[in-house]
């Protein structure tokens, strides 16, 4: 009896280091399901990215190979092989609104005003220089009325009012 006397009551439920060691296990278990999904991808991002490196390495070979010939020549002279991504910018301006994007539009709309700027200091006759030049001019018109339309329905923040 003198031994049950001096036996201390019990102060903390055992029971609740059993609930964190099993939340303690989980947290480990679920760690390592991770860690082992991320292993996965990582070597799936360094198969994709060894495969596609040699096209990466060429295509900047080839980017090196247009700045050495393009920069010797004056760049209006040649501007017929670029008009066409000056039409596909206007046709992204369309785009770009309709998924939501508001502001591409208007970095578009800058950029294609200062190259038609651009065009517009040259004297340019009758030719076909001229008319490359008219079609930009006519592509700044369809981004300007997509800016225009942003502006009215006020999807574009407006500037110095």
């Amino acid at each position: 009896m003198a031994a049950a006397e001096n036996a201390a009551p019990e102060m903390v439920d055992p029971a609740i280091f059993e609930q964190l060691q099993a939340n303690i296990d989980d947290d480990a278990r679920v760690r390592e399901e991770l860690r082992n999904i991320l292993q996965k991808l990582q070597r799936q991002v360094q198969e994709a990215l060894s495969s596609a490196w040699p096209s990466i390495v060429e295509q900047g070979s080839s980017i090196k190979e247009l700045e050495s010939v393009a920069s010797k020549h004056p760049y209006y002279k040649y501007n017929g092989t670029w008009t066409k991504d000056i039409q596909d910018t206007a046709r992204l301006a369309v785009n770009s609104v309709t998924l939501g994007d508001y502001q591409t539009p208007l970095q578009i709309s800058k950029f294609v005003k200062d190259i038609h700027a651009g065009f517009q200091i040259l004297n340019l006759k009758n030719d076909s220089l001229r008319r490359r030049s008219d079609s930009i001019k006519y592509n700044v018109k369809k981004i300007e009325d997509v800016v225009y339309d942003l502006s009215l329905r006020d999807l574009v923040p407006r500037t110095g009012s």
